[in-house]
């Protein structure tokens, strides 16, 4: 419209939806809104990839809503924090949530942290002396540690879920092994460790808290010994609060080291997949570092050399054309296949390689728990034998050592308790933070990964029937499995997390399925 006095035109389009048009909605949101309670059981998989904020969270939450019941499944319930089920808890049952007095958001999970986990509170108090009074001021900070109260098991788990591990459905599962090979650094890789190890440990004393200092020294210590050469030199920033932004500082310089020779842990490995192919036993070896500094690609290339059919899977690969690869490289004949475990972590089975070598971990919990134990499965007809290696007295020690622990809560918290996993609720708080204070003030205190391990392999399960190991490549079951998939992590265990509609909670007392 034009203003009276010839002043600037001014243009309010009105507009509504064209109601001849379809209208389209995502069919998550369709299903919340016109179909409450429409289906008689909703079954969700891995539920916890569906732990986050995230869409397909919230549509986890949607498909508990259109149905009567819901059967949530996944082979690890939680990574060592109490909060990992905070999401999940609400998402299938949010009138009990809500009933006990918890909001959804950082709110709510905050008190439910404090009310089953383990919080740390830091109170700092600086005391500015100023011209004519002293002025005090109060820093707090709270920190979430890994750890999670029984009472969480006994209030939220016990009467709502059913574990169930792959030895409770099957009679012929093999024995599974696990093992941590400690190997000793030689020169002159041992002094150039230990000369990096030195000028981070004195960075971080001089830049304590500074994340970025952190996270380098988390990655280089990991990776450096595993592919000493192409790091240069290794920078951090903080605030300067002159200048008003942030700089760069030098925090170690790094040595390359020759990138020809085969180092004591990759001699390790090859002997150990010799060992292994001698038997008959193909293999699986797992490493998490891809991309500048690939590890993989030189693992690839030292097996060529000594003549073992070695293959890479990349994520490049579709994940509907892995097991396809998988297909592909056995009729070629491969020995070893190398990748990173997250590409494998869920829905494949790897009963041809029933050795599995983890030349790095990474931190990870749930990535290590699901990958491995994809060789053992329903179907598998040989002793599974999982190996970690690591450089002792290292980074890479350290962060095997952690894991073990937090691996203890988790098992916790379902069902198979341990002193161990209970005592870890004392223990470090994150990865990051729990490694840095190991190199600054703990250096050589405390368990070996070794032993810390040896207490997981207590909890495993015994074979039911014994299994004799034969050196024949191709294992042919006599016994005919009718088709199919049950997606596991830790003990093989498919966790079930049943949950009844709230507005059907009066219907019946129990699941009919339990």
């Amino acid at each position: 419209m034009e203003l009276p006095k010839a002043g600037t035109a001014k243009y309010c389009p009105l507009w509504q939806a064209d109601g001849n048009k379809i209208v389209r909605m995502a069919p998550a949101e369709y299903m919340g809104r016109y179909m409450p309670e429409w289906f008689d059981y909703a079954i969700a998989d891995e539920i916890h990839q569906l732990a986050g904020d995230t869409a397909q969270g919230n549509a986890l939450g949607v498909l508990n809503r259109t149905a009567r019941r819901f059967l949530g499944l996944t082979g690890t319930l939680l990574s060592g924090y109490a909060d990992d089920l905070f999401n999940t808890l609400f998402r299938t049952d949010a009138k009990r949530m809500t009933g006990d007095g918890y909001e959804w958001g950082s709110a709510g999970r905050e008190r439910f942290t404090r009310d089953f986990g383990v919080i740390e509170t830091i109170e700092r108090i600086t005391v500015e002396d100023n011209a004519c009074s002293k002025k005090t001021k109060k820093t707090v900070t709270i920190k979430r540690k890994p750890g999670a109260s029984p009472l969480l098991f006994g209030k939220y788990l016990m009467d709502h879920c059913a574990f169930i591990g792959l030895e409770d459905i099957s009679d012929g599962l093999p024995s599974y092994r696990e093992e941590v090979v400690s190997v000793g650094l030689e020169e002159p890789l041992k002094t150039a460790y230990e000369e990096l190890e030195k000028e981070i440990t004195a960075c971080l004393k001089e830049h304590r808290g500074n994340s970025s200092v952190v996270s380098t020294m988390l990655n280089t210590l990991l990776a450096w010994p595993d592919h000493p050469y192409g790091f240069g030199t290794l920078y951090g920033s903080e605030f300067n609060p002159e200048t008003k932004s942030r700089e760069s500082f030098v925090i170690a310089e790094t040595v390359d080291l020759d990138s020809n020779q085969s180092y004591a842990k990759e001699c390790a490995l090859i002997e150990e997949v010799t060992a292994q192919l001698a038997r008959g036993r193909k293999c699986q070896v797992f490493a998490v570092y891809t991309n500048k500094h690939d590890v993989i690609e030189r693992l690839e290339g030292l097996f060529r050399v000594e003549g073992i059919r070695a293959a890479t899977l990349r994520a490049s690969v579709p994940t509907h054309r892995r097991e396809a690869w998988y297909r592909e490289q056995l009729r070629r004949g491969i020995d070893v296949a190398i990748c990173h475990p997250k590409i494998v972590e869920t829905g494949l089975d790897l009963l041809d390689f029933p050795t599995i070598l983890f030349h790095e971990t990474g931190y990870s919990l749930h990535t290590l728990r699901q990958s491995s134990r994809r060789s053992w499965r329903i179907g598998q007809r040989r002793p599974v034998e999982v190996k970690f290696f690591a450089y002792a007295g290292t980074m890479q020690e350290v962060c095997l050592r952690l894991m073990g622990k937090k691996l203890l809560v988790a098992l916790a918290m379902e069902g198979k308790f341990a002193s161990e996993g209970l005592q870890a609720i004392d223990g470090d708080d994150d990865m990051l933070t729990a490694m840095a204070r190991e190199l600054v003030e703990n250096k050589g205190i405390g368990e070996s990964a070794n032993s810390v391990w040896k207490n997981l392999q207590q909890l495993r399960p015994s074979p039911s029937a014994p299994i004799l190991e034969t050196r024949d490549e191709v294992m042919v079951s006599e016994i005919e499995i009718p088709d199919m998939t049950i997606e596991s992590g830790s003990n093989g265990d498919a966790t079930i997390l049943p949950c009844e509609s709230p507005s059907k909670r009066n219907e019946s007392a129990q699941l009919s399925l339990f």
